[in-house]
């Protein structure tokens, strides 16, 4: 028979005699307390193993944790100077009562759950279990690659109320360490701090004790984006931005761009799989959607500056008194246009007047001069206002490429501002 509180031993037999241990077994119904007005304490600690996966779009958490837990049950109580010196036993978990302690956030529970649990001679139980839980959590991605996540972890029981009493076996700060030992070199995320507190949930008359771990801190390692989507989107923007010292009156600055807007859109949509599935407000893909957008304004400012250097019908005209006053005094000045030197021209000598002849073989002949002279001097006045049509192309090169390289660097040094905030937060 089982005494209250004490289990018998037999000489010959090292610990608890089976027959005891079997009228324990017959009461795993039963919560183990002599008084059942006295609850049942359950301590409880966790190490969080691996972050196995983050689905934003669902927003679940995927975690691999090892939960441990300890209570009392005043039936497996023996005297271990009676029993052979044995302090410690493992029995089958199946055959003791044992608290029905949950994850209030899980939608998901794959548990391997250790068997045997180790019973001490005072009666307190420790039963170590493998949890994955697939858990909702408030995922915030606007600040991806550099972003911190707060996922919230409550541990209470399913149906007990008062009787069952629920307290961390550990400090928080404790079970911080141990996971951040673990998981700080587990994959793409790592740890940061754990935080808790013990509080009662209530719902109608019914109380019950609850640990929330109401911040569990995890942040992503943003290295792998950082190379793989950052700094080539960084090298395609810095040769766009180098191809403006290319010849702006040859053809070839626009196919050059055209071909690098190619490029990009085809890096877009082979690094489309590292971007979260709802990362469509975030800044990341903001930033590629305004270098984009840079890339097309650039090709748009290379045609519009081809069109002016060699559009047919326009470089033969006279350039207007406001083009010459705005462009090529005032803002020639302002971007600090260097005018190219020109040789000087040999002195020409003023045509003499020479008496009429009255041969007309002469008179032929001055005249086809006369018209050569004037082809000449038409071809002349062509080339001077094709070169001046060619330096407000010039002037208007160096003016649109200031402007879009003012805009890359503000558009750059707000960015970095707003992730350098992000990973000191």
């Amino acid at each position: 028979s089982v005494l209250p509180g004490k289990l018998i031993c037999k000489e010959g037999n090292s610990g608890p005699t089976h027959e005891s241990l079997k009228a324990v077994f017959d009461l795993q119904p039963f919560r183990p307390a002599e008084n059942l007005t006295n609850p049942t304490i359950t301590n409880i600690s966790f190490t969080l193993y691996a972050v196995l996966g983050v689905n934003e779009k669902a927003q679940l958490l995927s975690t691999f944790l090892w939960l441990r837990l300890y209570w009392h049950n005043e039936f497996l109580v023996w005297d271990p100077e009676e029993c052979d010196g044995v302090t410690k036993i493992s029995l089958p978990v199946k055959e003791l009562w044992s608290p029905d302690i949950i994850v209030y956030e899980v939608d998901d529970d794959v548990s391997q759950a250790c068997p045997y649990v180790y019973v001490n001679h005072t009666g307190h139980i420790r039963w170590d279990r493998m949890l994955r839980l697939v858990s909702a959590c408030n995922l915030e991605i606007f600040s991806f690659p550099f972003d911190v996540q707060n996922c919230t972890f409550t541990f209470g029981s399913y149906m007990h109320t008062r009787d069952v009493r629920v307290s961390p076996a550990l400090t928080f700060k404790e079970m911080s360490a141990n996971s951040r030992r673990y998981l700080e070199a587990s994959g793409e995320w790592e740890l940061m701090d754990i935080l808790g507190e013990t509080s009662i949930l209530q719902f109608g008359v019914d109380e019950w004790d609850i640990i929330t771990f109401w911040q569990v801190v995890i942040r992503r390692r943003p290295v792998l984006y950082v190379v793989n989507l950052l700094i080539p989107s960084s090298f395609l923007m810095l040769i766009d931005i180098l191809s403006f010292y290319l010849p702006p009156h040859s053809v070839d600055r626009a196919s050059f761009k055209m071909t690098l807007i190619l490029g990009y859109t085809v890096f877009l949509l082979i690094m489309n799989d590292l971007l979260p599935s709802t990362a469509n407000g975030t800044p990341l893909i903001i930033y590629f959607s305004v270098c984009l957008a840079l890339m097309v304004i650039s090709l748009l400012e290379t045609v519009i500056i081809t069109n002016v250097l060699h559009h047919s019908s326009m470089k033969y005209q006279e350039i207007p008194k406001w083009v010459k006053v705005i462009i090529l005094k005032h803002i020639a000045n302002m971007i600090c246009y260097r005018w190219p030197k020109e040789a000087p021209l040999p002195p020409r000598k003023a045509p003499e007047d020479k008496p009429e002849s009255t041969n007309p073989e002469l008179q032929q002949i001055c005249q086809y001069l006369q018209d050569l002279r004037s082809h000449l001097t038409s071809l002349k006045k062509e080339s001077e206002l094709q070169e001046q049509w060619c330096h407000v192309g010039y002037v208007l090169d160096f003016l649109l490429f200031r402007i879009y390289l003012l805009l890359i660097s503000c558009y750059a040094l707000v960015i970095i501002t707003m992730w350098c905030i992000w990973i000191s937060q």
